[in-house]
């Protein structure tokens, strides 16, 4: 089982089951829905899905008929997508999970829509916090 919820608490959710087909999405899209460089998204069957709490803080926006974004409209952060073509699936955004997951990603897609400052492989350092230089 995963564990997750918004940036804000208000929409908790859990997952009773796997996600499947994990990707690193970079087209203009996911990078407009999330303000990053790309989205992890991930498939989960919608029967193990729930709403623990928040369900009334939710709000959604449909970017083409059919297909349904919703997200906290306390925070915005995203909370998972359907599709009207694939109702016994949902997208998930991984970001929102508090539960160490054990399936991986699996590509990244898009590649050619990716934001020009993002490198794949740089080899940039990395830290448990802040950078150094951060005050």
């Amino acid at each position: 089982m995963y564990l997750g919820k918004c940036l804000c608490g208000a929409v908790e959710i859990s997952i009773n089951g796997k996600i499947s087909e994990i990707i690193h999405c970079h087209c203009s899209l996911c990078r407009k829905n999330s303000g990053t460089a790309f989205a992890t998204n991930g498939f989960i069957n919608a029967a193990e899905f729930t709403i623990l709490s928040g369900k009334d803080s939710l709000s959604v926006f449909s970017f083409k008929p059919g297909r349904n974004r919703y997200f906290c409209a306390k925070c915005g952060s995203p909370v998972y997508s359907s599709n009207d073509s694939d109702p016994e699936r949902y997208r998930i955004r991984l970001g929102i999970l508090d539960s160490a997951i054990s399936e991986r990603p699996i590509s990244h897609n898009f590649v050619s829509s990716q934001a020009n400052w993002e490198d794949l492989d740089a080899q940039l350092p990395r830290y448990d916090a802040f950078e150094p230089s951060r005050k």
